[in-house]
């Protein structure tokens, strides 16, 4: 079987890995990277460090309005798809290539399998949710990472096709787990403790487009009584830059370029507490056991919420304060997101 993967930005790579992996043993594997996050450091040093062979066609969209970056996917997707005539393409996730991917792929009448099927934040404001949505509706396999999502798709009337897998992320985060722990040597680079530092990440248009969204975010951390390690999005930057804030962070804020997933892993696993808009950040914090404070009003990992590991704070300073100085859950995290998912997805696609 000839399978065509699509992936584009950071997250997917990390999900893209472990299935890449089952694929290789018996089928063939077309990776196409559509060059949605372009960065060095956010795309090409996470094939390296997660043993993903490099893609054989690169996209390079790049930046642009998310019609022009889905419409540019869509348009060169479909030539490769033309060209290469697969059995299967599969997608990841909630981004512009999960929808240009998928688009492209059911107007050629080519199967689609949807990696992380049945999520749902409910927020149509969220280009990630009508991501998620259409794609969901034009696949022919959904594999979802949780009950819940299966729950979704049947409220939804999707019943064909859907399999509860399990999450991948347990997948890449089982495998690299202990290499990063041997490999990296972040925690000593920054010249920080372990379970003495808080982690950082910002990178949603509702957070980094609106200038007090920032100024109460970064005036809540500065309180936290500790570094708050900050790998700071090349979007993000910019509009600190852009707003005057860039030159004035408070001094326990350590700044870094995007880390590889290596170094991340390993200053995640070792963090007190993790502050985050990230959707898949949330997922890494409840299965490494760190608390995570997120940075929305909603989330597409309600079980986090639920299990008592997640607690939504939006861009409230008082919230976010609050959250840091007082949310520790009192519980064991359990495994809501499954083991082996990469294996139960070929065995799907095997039979």
């Amino acid at each position: 079987m000839k399978i065509v993967s699509v992936v584009g930005a950071r997250p997917q790579f990390i999900k893209c890995a472990p299935v890449s992996r089952e694929i290789r043993k018996n089928h063939t594997e077309i990776l196409v990277h559509t060059g949605q996050h372009y960065d060095v450091e956010m795309s090409d040093v996470f094939f390296e460090e997660l043993k993903i062979p490099r893609p054989d066609y690169h996209l390079s969209v790049g930046s642009g309005s998310h019609g022009k970056q889905t419409g540019d996917i869509l348009v060169r997707v479909e030539e490769i798809l033309l060209h290469e005539k697969p059995d299967l393409v599969i997608v990841y996730g909630d981004t512009n290539t999960t929808i240009g991917g998928a688009l492209a792929a059911a107007k050629l009448n080519i199967p689609v399998a949807h990696v992380e099927a049945g999520l749902r934040s409910f927020d149509r404001t969220m280009p990630e949710e009508i991501n998620r949505v259409v794609t969901d509706h034009i696949s022919n396999l959904l594999f979802c990472p949780t009950e819940n999502a299966v729950r979704i798709l049947a409220k939804e009337g999707i019943i064909r096709g859907v399999h509860l897998v399990g999450d991948v992320m347990v997948d890449a985060l089982e495998f690299n787990k202990e290499i990063a722990e041997e490999r990296s040597q972040i925690l000593e680079r920054l010249c920080i403790t372990p379970n003495q530092y808080l982690v950082l990440t910002v990178h949603r248009p509702a957070n980094t487009d609106r200038k007090e969204n920032l100024e109460s975010i970064i005036g809540a951390v500065a309180k936290a009584g500790m570094p708050v390690v900050f790998p700071v999005h090349p979007r993000t930057k910019k509009c600190l830059q852009e707003y005057g804030m860039w030159d004035q962070l408070p001094s326990n804020i350590l700044t870094t370029e995007p880390l590889g997933y290596l170094d991340m892993l390993k200053i995640l696993r070792h963090a007190s507490k993790i502050l985050t808009d990230s959707g898949g950040m949330q997922k890494e914090a409840y299965m490494l056991g760190v608390p995570c404070i997120t940075l929305r009003e909603n989330t597409e990992w309600v079980e986090t919420v639920e299990e008592g590991w997640n607690v939504l704070v939006g861009a409230n300073f008082d919230k976010i304060l609050n959250a840091i100085m007082c949310f520790n859950p009192n519980k064991n995290s359990n495994n809501i997101f499954g083991r082996f998912a990469a294996k139960k997805i070929m065995n799907i696609l095997d039979f």
